[in-house]
């Protein structure tokens, strides 16, 4: 996959609607019962982490 350029602005904007998302998604991990879809939850909440710490890293 190529890369995206984005503004400051973009880069803010993009970078809170993920941890919006991952906080929501931490939440419906918690509320799971279902131990498949509790482990794709899990998986998913991973790879956004590593987005969220590399994006973080980046604007520092």
């Amino acid at each position: 996959m190529g890369n995206l350029e984005l503004t400051t602005d973009e880069e803010k904007e993009l970078l809170s609607f993920i941890e919006r998302y991952y906080h929501d998604l931490r939440v419906e991990i918690a509320n799971t019962d279902d131990r498949e879809f509790r482990r794709s939850l899990k998986h998913k909440e991973a790879v956004i982490r590593t987005i969220l710490d590399r994006m973080k890293a980046k604007t520092l």
